[in-house]
């Protein structure tokens, strides 16, 4: 599987783009799974519900599954948060991942950046990141600079990073 991230300041659009991305590389051929982090703690099941009281309970995983989905939820019950390559290995394979967050991590990633944040750019200092989406022009030095309005251009630039042979991450 090819891992792609975008990686970015708070506020600079990531999963504006990230939203925009998936139907454009869906309608390129691909299959496209997700992954994002959170810096919060975060629930996504309702107190009261019969899965958030098995979990309440102190079961370890609870599977929610009907004939339209099924939802895996992996209680860490003071265990480590698990690395970006733990969260792959329990996924089922797919042409593209696209991470959002992760950002110190070391898989590959198109920097999202907007000159609205007000903050300087991450690619200087994280030699994984691959491409620059901004919305303005900025020195990318030999970077691919992408036009962060331009949806259509970011996601050939994936689907190619998709298509191209060679590491899996």
């Amino acid at each position: 599987m090819k891992v792609l991230g975008l990686a970015g300041w708070s506020g600079s659009g990531k999963t504006t783009l990230m939203v925009a991305l998936i139907p454009l590389l869906r309608r390129r051929g691909l299959t496209v799974s997700t992954i994002k982090h959170a810096h919060h703690r975060f629930d996504v099941d309702t107190p009261g519900k019969d899965s958030w009281r098995h979990r309440d309970a102190g079961a370890s995983e609870v599977m929610v599954a009907s004939s339209q989905r099924f939802a895996l939820m992996h209680e860490l019950r003071g265990a480590s948060e698990p690395t970006l390559d733990e969260l792959l290995a329990r996924m089922a394979p797919v042409d593209l991942v696209l991470v959002e967050g992760f950002k110190r991590e070391g898989h590959s990633k198109i920097e999202v950046h907007r000159a609205a944040t007000g903050k300087p750019p991450l690619y200087p200092d994280d030699p994984a990141i691959v491409a620059i989406a901004s919305d303005m022009p900025i020195e990318a030095g030999e970077l691919p600079l992408l036009d962060l309005n331009d949806a259509e251009g970011i996601a050939e630039f994936a689907a190619r990073f998709a298509r191209r042979p060679g590491r899996a991450a």
